[in-house]
């Protein structure tokens, strides 16, 4: 059909032609729903790659019926691929979290996706929250309870699987820091039931080691997930010695590791942790032994010269002559005290006759003894003319007695 001559519709002249941005940004427009935000998907990896600069590219494929199969392209940046926890693979079933966004260059829509995890995984992601919660509840994750390492252990136990590179790094690093007795206590390290193991070789190590290093190899997050389990972290709490755990890589992070009482980031790093370094040890004996010999040669010097100083202190010769400097300071402080003795009681002296000629200046019976005298009426001294009259009995005191008399005749200044 020739759609340019068809008569129910308009005719191509009369409509301006799309550009190819204005189409784009119109399927955009469209695609940018909040239904297809911040999306859940499920579904199975093909074609993917892992580009050189860390960017992920696959699809995610769902069968139909018979041979068809829906298809959805996607991609994951480097930033946030960095945060998987395990390698995506060919054929497995994921679940991602992302937004749909168009991509124009190519004319095709995909996925970008923030965050990945197998599929299957949630129920236990639930779980993993649950007794998370439960065990923080009990203290189990609380610093306070968490102890310090011993300095010098004389024996390790070691909870792991008995075959795996793990023991053998354990032993290596320990055999080449601090040579000591290491106790295997043998596990399962993933499996359904091997928190039971696990849980049990902890407890069997009681009271026969000073440490003990819980480790365990990489794995995705269901290889780790016993290590998660109560039973586990309850044994680590209840170990009566420190516990330090090694257990997959440094960006997984089990409740065995907020449980126990120090986290390494591999099992070499936790058997390093575990014990001294006998290198260092050995620079620090060095060190304190040299230390010590200085300051004991300097002690040995110190009190020989102490003996060398009394003996010559002690020498007859010596003493004798200090002995006749000490005289000869005596003596003369006895000179200076007995000249400073005789100078204050002359100064004495004389300020004491000073005051005797002034008190004797001033004593009445001295100025009656110049021709005065006292005149006293019924035992009060007279002191004015006015206190007397004609015929009042008076006692006249002289320096050297005393008389009485008879007023005769009383004479004031104003009749004089």
């Amino acid at each position: 059909m020739d759609w340019f001559n068809r008569p129910d519709v308009t005719p191509v002249c009369e409509k301006a032609p799309y550009r190819v941005s204005e189409l784009s940004a119109i399927i955009e427009g469209l695609l940018d729903n909040p239904l297809l935000q911040d999306i859940l998907v499920r579904g199975e990896v093909t074609n993917y790659t892992h580009h050189a600069r860390g960017h992920r590219y696959f699809s995610l494929s769902e069968k139909g019926g018979g041979n068809t199969a829906a298809v959805i392209k996607c991609v994951m940046w480097r930033s946030d691929a960095e945060r998987l926890s395990f390698n995506p693979a060919e054929g497995m079933e994921i679940i991602v979290a992302g937004t749909v966004r168009t991509y124009a260059p190519h004319g095709s829509y995909q996925l970008q996706v923030k965050e990945m995890r197998k599929a299957g995984l949630g129920e236990k992601f639930l779980l993993l929250e649950q007794w998370k919660k439960q065990l923080a509840a009990e203290g189990c994750f609380f610093p306070e309870r968490k102890r310090c390492l011993p300095a010098f252990p004389a024996r390790i136990g070691v909870v792991t699987s008995e075959t795996g590179a793990v023991i053998h790094d354990i032993r290596t690093v320990v055999g080449r820091r601090y040579p000591l007795e290491i106790i295997i206590s043998p596990t399962a390290v993933q499996g359904e039931l091997a928190h039971r193991e696990i849980a049990a070789a902890i407890t069997r190590l009681a009271g026969m080691v000073d440490v003990v290093i819980v480790a365990r190899g990489g794995g995705s997050f269901e290889d780790l997930f016993p290590f998660n389990h109560p039973d586990v972290v309850r044994a680590i709490v209840a170990c009566p010695v420190p516990v330090v755990s090694a257990i997959g890589h440094e960006v997984d992070v089990t409740l065995s590791d907020l449980a126990a009482d120090l986290r390494a980031a591999t099992p070499s790093a936790a058997a390093e942790l575990a014990v001294p370094d006998r290198i260092v040890l050995t620079a620090r004996l060095r060190e304190l032994k040299s230390q010590l010999n200085t300051a004991l040669q300097a002690r040995v010097a110190w009190a020989r010269d102490e003996i060398s100083d009394l003996r010559d202190r002690l020498r007859p010769q010596r003493f004798c002559r200090r002995l006749e400097e000490r005289k000869q300071n005596t003596a003369d402080l006895s000179d200076r005290l007995g000249r400073a003795f005789s100078n204050r009681l002359g100064r004495e002296r004389l300020l004491l006759a000073e005051m005797k000629t002034a008190l004797g200046s001033r004593n009445p019976l001295a100025i009656l003894a110049r021709g005065y005298c006292v005149a006293e009426k019924q035992g009060a001294v007279v002191r004015s003319a006015g206190a007397i009259t004609k015929g009042d009995c008076m006692k006249i005191r002289f320096f050297d007695g005393s008389s009485q008399v008879i007023v005769e005749q009383v004479d004031h200044e104003r009749d004089l």
